[in-house]
């Protein structure tokens, strides 16, 4: 990401944010939640059921798994493209199922119960055929780089359609252990009203826990395809403890708490403070399930083990508040912010999180301790709904971030299958490039509107531009919604004086009226883009100068590696791409930019700057490999 001096602008704005009407208070969280729910209707793949609602779409991906003599068809394309990317569809099925658990009661009031698990059981039904054997299980279908060579409806689809997974020969841990850990969710959620389906999805998470705890390995070391849209940054140490917390909520089992105990320390989860969760990094979300254990009484042999998960849960929620020792940025406009690309799936994930951890101290009927005070229960609570009202509309711009709701909302979003007139008003071929040459680049609405579709979000400053190719800000994610589920359900329905250390008893659904308008109509649209997730190691890129020679203009590019953990890094290895200059600062080894011969570790908190020369845009800087020590 290159970022270019921005001089006064900060101050502007924030002078400007003073002037400019936020968009007016009151939202109807009942009517999001429906909205959001609705958007996982059109990610479906697959043969689409008798009761479909967004029904723009059409059958998809019906040859999926058939060269690999596996019956993969169904599940979910994770974001604007038509690729169906394991790790983050599992992340999905998790958050969604969690929000049922949660907030279950609060759904069912709404209506909306019913359909929250039918968006469940659709993913769910896939996992289950992905794991065809113990130690089996396909973690990709399509890859990124054909399919962002296309612009096509998926039901137009002629990329390859390869499936790919991991195995004892080929592991990855972080791949099975999320699995495990959504297939574990999903069993609390239908154990009541469908018993069979619940212990169908729990023999088959605990087969996949134990597959990725016997063979470990980062999944995107065996399917290498994944590597660019959804590399494994964080490792896989968070996903086994992740999978092991939510099993030990579905089946109670002492194996579970005690594999917990055991590996806190050894695994990350009482060391690592964070201040995001999303679809790779999941310690967040590991200790605060653990708090919650330690809440209810549990594990009471592990109290001291637990504490330290329970204490690094309260560091990320302080972060989040802005009230700890390292604090997570906030734009302008006081939305939390990570990262311009997709920067909204963190914001929905922490709100989350700040969610359910508000009721489990409301239940225990204790606050927190930051470094700037005592907190409240209602603090976490008021801070994550401050984050869902400007999503929205209640922000700078006055814009709604969620297609479909309110009046201003992006028009022109970066997704397939809704900036391409539907195959049933339209079935006349769309060919992979004549998609972009047609579609993508029209400046008009979509003309199918994406209901519920969760954006990328606004920059740093507030800013977002409504344009399909700015797939940063305009591409929707299925992980961007599933956390939304349970935020709007709570707000919309209150706690109810609901205690949420009690054991989880989900409502069955009751058939239900209850459906959201769809809107306008309008044309065209953009191509995807990959996700980023936690990483120790942060590179900045910076434009430092500029001249003409020759009728050519040069650029020189700064380029910062940070070590933001807690260790110190050895045996960087860094990838150049879109290189075409000179560089100083690094050394070259066996293909792979490595330390300069004068560095050989980057202390933690520590950076490393090297330039290069160009007559072009910045060069891809990502990185390889490197060891913790």
């Amino acid at each position: 990401m290159v970022q270019k001096p921005i001089s006064m602008a900060p101050f502007l704005l924030q002078a400007l944010f003073c002037l400019l009407p936020l968009a007016s208070a009151g939202h109807d969280y009942g009517q999001a939640l429906s909205k959001s729910i609705l958007f996982f209707e059109a990610q479906r793949s697959g043969f689409l059921p008798h009761n479909q609602r967004v029904n723009w779409r059409a059958d998809s991906g019906l040859h999926d798994g058939k060269a690999s003599g596996v019956d993969l068809v169904g599940g979910y394309y994770d974001a604007g493209d038509n690729v169906k990317f394991g790790l983050p569809m599992a992340f999905t099925i998790t958050m969604m199922s969690w929000s049922i658990v949660e907030y279950g009661k609060q759904m069912a009031a709404s209506g909306e119960l019913g359909h929250a698990m039918d968006a469940v059981k659709w993913g769910a039904d896939y996992l289950i055929k992905a794991h065809p054997e113990p130690n089996v299980l396909y973690g990709e279908v399509g890859d990124g780089i054909t399919d962002h060579y296309c612009w096509q409806r998926p039901e137009d689809m002629t990329t390859d359609r390869r499936a790919y997974r991991i195995d004892t020969n080929n592991p990855g841990s972080d791949l099975a252990g999320e699995t495990a850990a959504a297939m574990a969710a999903a069993s609390l959620v239908f154990r009541h009203s469908n018993p069979a389906y619940a212990g169908e999805l729990l023999n088959h998470a605990k087969q996949l826990f134990e597959f990725a705890d016997k063979y470990r390995g980062k999944y995107d070391g065996s399917i290498t395809v994944a590597r660019k849209y959804y590399g494994s940054f964080s490792g896989y140490a968070d996903e086994l403890l992740w999978s092991a917390a939510w099993l030990y909520q579905a089946t109670n089992d002492q194996y579970y708490l005690n594999y917990l105990g055991n590996n806190g320390d050894s695994l990350g989860g009482t060391g690592w403070a964070m201040t995001e969760f999303g679809w790779d990094v999941k310690y967040a979300g590991v200790q605060v399930l653990v708090s919650k254990f330690l809440m209810q009484g549990k594990g009471v042999h592990y109290s001291s083990v637990f504490e330290k998960y329970q204490q690094k849960a309260e560091y990320f929620m302080c972060s989040c508040l802005g009230k700890g020792s390292r604090n997570v940025q906030r734009t302008p406009g006081g939305l939390l912010f990570r990262q311009r690309w997709n920067n909204l799936q963190f914001v929905t994930s922490a709100s989350f999180l700040l969610t359910v951890y508000s009721d489990y101290l409301s239940s225990s009927g204790r606050g927190i301790r930051c470094n700037a005070g005592n907190v409240a229960a209602s603090e976490l609570l008021s801070f994550a709904k401050s984050q869902v009202d400007y999503i929205l509309g209640d922000n700078p711009r006055a814009t709604s971030y969620m297609v479909g709701y309110g009046s201003n909302y992006p028009r022109q979003v970066h997704h397939r299958a809704s900036s391409i007139v539907s195959i049933k008003v339209d079935p006349t071929f769309v060919s992979c490039r004549g998609g972009y040459n047609t579609w993508y680049g029209k400046k008009a609405s979509d003309p199918n509107l994406l209901v519920g579709a969760v954006v990328g979000g606004p920059d740093a400053y507030d800013n977002f531009a409504d344009e399909r190719d700015n797939y940063e800000q305009t591409e929707p994610a299925t992980y961007n919604n599933a956390p939304l589920l349970g935020i709007l359900a709570r707000l919309d329905g209150g706690n109810g004086g609901l205690n949420q250390l009690l054991p989880v008893v989900v409502p069955s659904p009751v058939p239900v009226n209850h459906q959201p308008n769809p809107v306008p109509q309008p044309k065209p649209e953009p191509s995807p883009a990959p996700a980023k997730g936690f990483s120790p190691i942060k590179i900045t890129q910076m434009e430092t100068a500029s001249w003409t020679a020759k009728g050519r203009t040069y650029y020189r590019y700064s380029t910062v590696v940070t070590n933001n953990s807690a260790k110190t890094v050895k045996d960087l290895k860094l990838s150049i791409a879109k290189l075409y200059g000179p560089l100083w600062g690094l050394s070259r080894s066996s293909g792979a930019y490595v330390f300069p011969k004068w560095v050989d570790s980057l202390p933690a908190g520590k950076s490393l700057e090297f330039v290069y020369i160009q007559s072009a845009s910045p060069a891809d800087v990502s990185v390889s490999s490197y060891t913790l020590a």
